[in-house]
């Protein structure tokens, strides 16, 4: 049974949304929460104004103090999780309890909860299930066609609405598409949407290009915000408007000034990662790929197999940890190996050729280093990285990191293979063969 979600709802002035997960597991870190990522998602597509998001453990008390907090500073609260039939699953009794309402059993969900459940047997009388029919008297239910737990969108004053949905994922985005996204859309969104697009930096760190572009981060519409992961700074241009395409008019002046501005450091845009740019770049070329990994132990070749495509260019590669690989596989003598050691420009060259010969590939990359968080001399410390690129008409480029021994171990390895993959891209760029 469906329950008419707009017949009692006007327009809202709009204060904001907020959104608030609720379960001891995602403070313990037990559970990653991707809910508040995906509702933000789906909110910022119906230019839903959206302030602030809180997570909070399985206790009545400080559930029904921050939900009594949310209703006096925005007008639309979005809650996952804790609709269960457990002690622990506290939701709807919180929401009730901060707005001192009784909550009423709605009869035909018990109905429903044991038609979904006609495999087990259930004592009618004494079933927890049965919390999950308990609802404040004037709530919407919303239904859930992918599992047992209603939600429910409840007014509880004037200008605060409250919309709960299930923990599970599968279950919310659902219950979103059936009913929810409508109803917000017409109830709370202005008619605008949110649309961003987001260029991806290689080789530039987040504060050089903050200090380039002073100006643009003081835009109000659109906006453009920088973000920084390991190896790679993203730059967020969202704009507001009516539809995508006028927002997209919005965005292309910024996005042509970064990119005269940035030229050489932009590698791609939205879903690019550098491998899926060097697939394309390959692939165009009609080129083939092979590496030989030391220190970063097949994650040069992970990144690439990652990624859609990647049969088309990657032949293989071949990681040659030990010196004895390197000997037998690479064809690196060991008095080579002896004289510059296994980390040097020398063997790394060495690493490439061999690969390069015996797997039969237009490019080859190669790389050792010393990783740590042990292994580290004066002369050879923790963090120093080679990496040799060998081109179709066999030229080398060789290239030298040395990263910070305060990068652990994972951070170098990743890091040295960002340096791997956009230093080839940059040599493709500019490679005439």
């Amino acid at each position: 049974m469906k329950e008419n979600l707009n017949h009692q709802y006007s327009k809202n002035s709009i204060k904001g949304v907020e959104i608030l997960s609720i379960g001891t597991e995602l403070l313990l870190g037990n559970i990653l929460n991707t809910n508040s990522q995906w509702i933000s998602e789906q909110l910022s597509s119906i230019g839903v104004n959206h302030y602030r998001q809180t997570t909070i453990g399985d206790n009545l008390e400080r559930l029904t103090k921050v939900i009594k907090e949310i209703s006096l500073r925005s007008n639309l609260l979005i809650t996952t999780g804790g609709l269960g039939p457990t002690p622990d699953d506290l939701t709807t009794e919180a929401i009730a309890s901060a707005f001192n309402a009784p909550l009423y059993e709605r009869e035909y969900l018990w109905v429903e909860i044991q038609s979904k459940l006609s495999n087990l047997v259930i004592n009618t009388e004494t079933s927890s299930l049965r919390k999950q029919c308990l609802f404040p008297e004037n709530a919407q239910i919303v239904n859930n066609s992918r599992g047992i737990a209603p939600g429910m969108i409840w007014t509880p004053t004037n200008e605060f609405t409250i919309i709960t949905f299930p923990g599970v994922p599968s279950e919310l985005k659902e219950m979103w598409k059936e009913s929810i996204h409508e109803f917000i859309k017409t109830k709370f969104s202005d008619g605008s949407i949110f649309f961003s697009n987001t260029l991806k930096f290689a080789g530039i760190g987040e504060s050089s290009i903050a200090e380039e572009i002073k100006d643009l981060l003081k835009l109000r519409n659109p906006t453009v915000a920088p973000y920084a992961n390991l190896g790679e700074v993203k730059l967020r241009i969202t704009a507001k408007s009516t539809c995508k395409d006028e927002a997209l008019k919005e965005i292309q002046p910024i996005k042509e000034k970064l990119e005269k501005k940035f030229t050489k450091y932009i590698f791609g845009e939205d879903d690019d990662t550098l491998s899926s740019v060097i697939i394309r770049i390959l692939k165009n070329r009609n080129e083939s790929i092979v590496f030989a990994e030391s220190c970063t132990g097949g994650l040069l070749s992970s990144s690439i197999t990652a990624e859609n495509g990647a049969s088309e260019v990657f032949k293989g590669g071949i990681i040659a940890y030990s010196n004895e690989l390197k000997q037998n596989l690479l064809s690196i003598p060991k008095s080579f190996l002896d004289t510059h050691g296994a980390v040097s420009a020398e063997v790394a060259e060495k690493m490439a050729i061999g690969v390069k010969e015996k797997l039969k590939a237009d490019w080859a990359i190669a790389i050792s280093g010393i990783a740590g968080p042990k292994g580290g001399t004066a002369i050879k410390p923790v963090g120093l990285v080679h990496i040799s690129i060998i081109s179709p008409n066999n030229k080398l480029k060789n290239i030298k990191k040395l990263y910070s021994s305060r990068r652990n171990r994972c951070e170098i390895q990743k890091l040295s293979v960002n340096e791997c993959l956009n230093s080839l891209r940059l040599i493709l760029l500019s490679y005439k063969g």
